[in-house]
């Protein structure tokens, strides 16, 4: 009879590799649940927001009575008109200059609550959200009320130092300082609260280093605070560009494109044209016009967190 000799390290290697093999077949198990258990989500948004997308697409092609198909007329139709060149001006100032100070005031009150002892944060969070809860439409129609050409609040305060009145809606420069003012008090929460909590991920060590070699508050802001928070300040910035290019309720309430068409963005002249118009398909072409805006400012943002990411 042969004796058979056992090679512990190849009983341990044929172990080792049957494992391996079960917990492979077990992570397909779990991405395969995990797919079907976000699938009602994956249908959803489908629902939601694809079928829209496609669909405005293919209104954009029509005629004004829906009837015939007429490829890209709105398109160039609304390229000689200058409104339409008017109020992509005015969109982009609106998103850029509301997203660039709602990010650096949500950084400076970001500081401020995270300089405060514990026990204060959830105090001072609460009350700082507080213009970000509030439904924009029930927070804009208080503002419509302190800037109102009779009865302003503001208008008030501002005749103790002999200042005003001033048109806050009826004047084209203060209409647009109207709305971007308002916008920026709704949104600037949402970045504080993302901010804090980035804020609050930056490990204590790398402060610690920075005073150890000599670093001041602005050098360890722009060296260690900020090189730490660059991908969340990147994707709540995209964030908040496309929810601002998209606003309606604030302009609508508060100024209603006015005075003459200068406080108008594309949701609310789409608005005007599609629905007060009843020219359906050429609001929907107003609409999509803002996909190629936040397509090439998503492509440049997203591109610069995937290219920190591959350096990391």
């Amino acid at each position: 009879m042969a004796d058979v000799v056992l090679h512990p390290d190849r009983a341990a290697t044929s172990k080792t590799v049957r494992k391996r093999g079960g917990l492979h077949n077990m992570l397909k198990r779990k991405s395969t649940v995990a797919f079907l258990m976000a699938l009602p989500l994956i249908l959803l948004i489908a629902i939601l927001v694809i079928y829209p997308a496609f669909y405005a697409l293919h209104l954009a092609t029509l005629n004004k009575s829906m009837q015939r198909f007429i490829g890209l007329s709105n398109f160039e139709f609304l390229f000689k008109r200058e409104t339409f060149w008017l109020v992509v001006k005015q969109s982009c100032i609106f998103a850029i200059t509301a997203v660039i100070f709602k990010a650096v005031l949500g950084f400076i009150i970001a500081h401020f609550v995270h300089n405060i002892p514990a026990k204060g944060q959830r105090k001072w969070r609460g009350m700082l959200l507080v213009p970000w809860v509030i439904p924009p439409a029930m927070s804009t129609l208080a503002w419509l009320w302190l800037f109102d050409p009779s009865y302003s609040a503001f208008n008030y305060t501002l005749s103790f130092f002999g200042i005003g009145p001033i048109p806050w809606t009826g004047d084209e420069m203060w209409a647009r300082f109207s709305v971007i003012l308002v916008n920026i008090w709704v949104g600037a929460p949402f970045f504080m609260i993302m901010y804090l909590a980035a804020l609050k991920s930056v490990p204590d060590q790398l402060y610690e280093a920075a005073a150890i070699d000599g670093a001041n508050w602005w050098q360890r802001i722009w060296y260690v605070t900020l090189p730490m928070m660059r991908n969340i300040i990147a994707i709540t910035t995209l964030f908040s560009l496309i929810v601002t290019f998209a606003n309606f309720d604030i302009v609508r309430i508060l100024t209603a494109g006015g005075p003459l068409d200068h406080t108008h963005i594309f949701a609310t002249w789409a608005f005007r044209i599609g629905i007060e118009g009843s020219d359906i398909p050429l609001g929907a072409s107003v609409s999509l016009f803002m996909v190629p805006i936040l397509a090439v400012a998503a492509i440049f943002i997203l591109r610069d967190i995937s290219k920190r990411g591959n350096e990391a």
